[in-house]
């Protein structure tokens, strides 16, 4: 079909025509050339005034060994553009390979294939980029399907915990799915770890324990002064096997007081218990046709950065040494792992940039993925040779997008602020940016934002909204773990669960070199130690104890669990029975049959593990019933600055959750 006749100026990249039939933006067109018979172009704008005038960019022709090449003399004064025929489109640019391709779409308003070249996007890496709510997970997963059916291995750090629907089949779009000849499928290999405490689903993630001198010295917080570093590289010099035991052992026999600090850092990385010697094997990880997934969901930051770094940085190490398959790596949230060096570095920002940059060579595909672009690392993101792009708005992000994909034009730019959910510019198949409508996932899509209120009916909800007292904006602290997520994991049957809002003082503490934040209950001055399940423990009044007792509690806590004649083997006097009955009655210690217990109510041992990692977030909460504090801030800080020193606090309320079983 003609579609009108080109006028006015023309090079050998750009022309206009006159609009004579129905042209679309960014459709794709023919021009019949006296040497090189019909170019293959694309519409970018059309202008209206008294007439149609359509604004167009010249992609090339196809050369006799195949290869697409621009044209080096413009077309002639009057040529008609003729609206390009889906094989010539087909045979220019190279859209369908379905043998080596992932099929991640159709070419918007053509019935066109869409195939990623899965050899380029394993040496060359890939961006997906959107803002919140376009799509960009859901793109993820069409990917991930595609990857795992060609058997390659894939590792996804996924902090939102999406991913697990791969295992079920969506049959909900089945009718959708028949118009891209796809069926409803689930996939078996897919394999989840992280926090059981979290998730019941997933298995253990365990780390090797056996590391480096200079991962100790990487993984700590804040930074060494020399004479610490010093000190560390002397306590390792003589350790046959390096993990956190043998070093706080060495560290301990030096007679240096810098050591305390090192010791502290060790041992709260010690304590989060993500190192061992059992740890998951890497051949378990990346295995041909298995898909990894490291859910991060309810980790706190710091540790999330812990274990990318530490996965990362041993994978990448055994893949040089081909003792793993090659794989592709999906990196969720790129922003928080890998952040623009003028927002900071975090523990796996460089292995990410070196996995980035190096990674092609080995047969390591990374795949990152952010909804602010502007805060992803611009060495890691002009790494990425194939990028999607959804819908993006902020002009930050638009910039950044501009500044890291080759071949984007202005319009192309424009109309990445209007692209609808579902449809994406990618860039690297060919050279120029195009527009691809995404299929329709297999498998059941995990990423869709949580429902604030549940469904109601109609004649149901002024009821429900009885219950309720008005809503407010207020800062709130609120668990990992949502409602809708403790009634899936509850073994019995919950009728319901209110909202309880407790009084609380988040405050800023400084212990040797680290700085943490403590949670206070206000309404009985405890610590709370697990949001989740609202635990809490008190801090111990041990200007109310005497010297005997509080020595006597001192043995106690190291023993453990201990009988009346063990306490004289820690060199205490033989007659302590008094002082055992005040420590009972005050609740320090527990009588549990012929022994003593020192009582897990109270904190007795470094206040900096039971730190809180929750922030605070303004929301505007419905709630059921709103407790009044009992416990002044003047008392609380009076109490807490016996065991550290404060810096700040700011106020809050921690939301419980009152569980009504059937």
């Amino acid at each position: 079909m003609i579609l009108g006749k080109i006028f006015g100026k023309i090079t050998t990249s750009n022309f206009r025509f006159l609009v004579e039939k129905e042209t679309k933006k960014f459709e794709f067109v023919q021009v019949l050339h006296k040497v090189y018979e019909y170019v293959l172009c694309q519409v970018v704008e059309i202008e209206r005034t008294d007439k149609d005038i359509a604004n167009c960019i010249v992609i090339g022709y196809k050369d006799d060994k195949g290869r697409i090449k621009p044209i080096r003399i413009p077309f002639d004064q009057g040529a008609e553009v003729l609206k390009a025929e889906d094989e010539f489109i087909k045979s220019i640019i190279k859209l369908e390979d379905s043998e080596k391709g992932a099929f991640i779409g159709k070419l918007e308003g053509k019935n066109i294939d869409v195939q990623l070249d899965l050899k380029k996007l394993l040496t060359k890496h890939v961006a997906i980029l959107a803002k919140s709510g376009a799509g960009k997970s859901y793109t993820v997963g069409v990917l991930v399907e595609e990857i795992i059916e060609k058997n390659v291995p894939i590792l996804i750090i996924d902090p939102h915990g999406e991913f697990s629907s791969l295992k079920y089949a969506n049959e909900e779009e089945q009718e959708n799915l028949a118009r891209f000849n796809l069926k409803p499928k689930s996939f078996k290999g897919i394999n989840m770890y992280g926090d059981p405490k979290l998730d019941p689903e997933v298995r253990p993630l365990m780390l090797n324990n056996n590391l480096t001198p200079q991962e100790i010295v990487h993984l700590i917080p804040g930074k060494l002064s020399n004479t610490q570093l010093g000190l560390l590289y002397s306590a390792l010099k003589h350790i046959e096997k390096v993990d956190f035991t043998n070093v706080l052992l060495s560290l301990d026999a030096e007679e240096n007081n810098s050591k305390w600090t090192i010791i502290n850092n060790l041992e709260y990385l010690n304590n989060l218990g993500i190192f061992t010697d059992s740890y998951v094997s890497y051949n378990e990880f990346i295995q041909p046709g298995k898909c990894s997934v490291i859910n991060l969901k309810g980790i706190s930051p710091d540790v999330q950065e812990i274990i990318v770094y530490k996965l990362m940085k041993d994978l990448f190490e055994l893949r040089k040494k081909e003792k793993i398959p090659p794989f592709f790596t999906i990196i969720e949230e790129a922003h928080n792992y890998c952040p623009e060096r003028s927002f900071g570095e975090t523990r796996c920002s460089k292995i990410l940039r070196t996995v980035a940059s190096e990674g092609r060579k080995f047969g390591l595909g990374l795949c990152v993925i952010s909804q602010r672009p502007a805060r992803v690392d611009k060495s890691v993101l002009s790494q990425c040779t194939t990028q999607i792009i959804m819908k993006v708005t902020n002009p930050n992000d638009l910039k950044a997008i501009s500044n890291s994909v080759e071949g984007i034009t202005a319009e192309s730019q424009d109309e990445v602020k209007n692209l609808p959910v579902g449809s994406a510019m990618i860039t690297g198949i060919v050279d120029m940016p195009l527009f691809v409508n995404i299929r329709p996932r297999m498998t059941k899509h995990g990423g869709q934002a949580a429902e604030i209120l549940e469904t109601v009916k109609e004649e149901q909800f002024f009821e429900k909204l009885e219950e309720f007292n008005e809503e407010e904006l207020l800062p709130i602290i609120r668990p990992k773990i949502t409602a809708k997520e403790l009634k899936l994991m509850s073994d019995k049957e919950i009728q319901s669960i209110n909202n309880v809002l407790i009084p609380g003082f988040l405050f800023v503490c400084q212990g040797k070199n680290q700085e943490y934040n403590i949670l206070i209950d206000m309404v009985n001055g405890e610590v709370v130690t697990d949001i989740d399940s609202f635990e809490t423990k008190k801090l111990p009044e041990l200007d109310k104890l005497s010297q005997d007792e509080i020595r006597l509690l001192h043995a106690a806590f190291q023993m453990k669990s201990f009988k009346e004649t063990d306490l004289t083997k820690k060199g205490l006097p033989l007659d302590m029975k008094q002082e055992l009955i005040n420590l009972k009655r005050k609740g320090f210690i527990q009588e549990s049959g012929s022994n003593f217990n020192v009582s897990e109510k109270f904190i007795l041992s470094q206040l900096s593990n039971h730190a809180c990692y929750n922030k605070i977030e303004f929301l505007k909460m419905a709630y059921n019933h709103k407790e009044s504090p009992r416990k002044s801030i003047d008392e609380i800080k009076e109490k807490l600055s016996k065991f550290t020193s404060i810096k700040d606090q700011r106020e809050c309320h921690i939301l419980k959750y009152d569980i009504i079983y059937k």
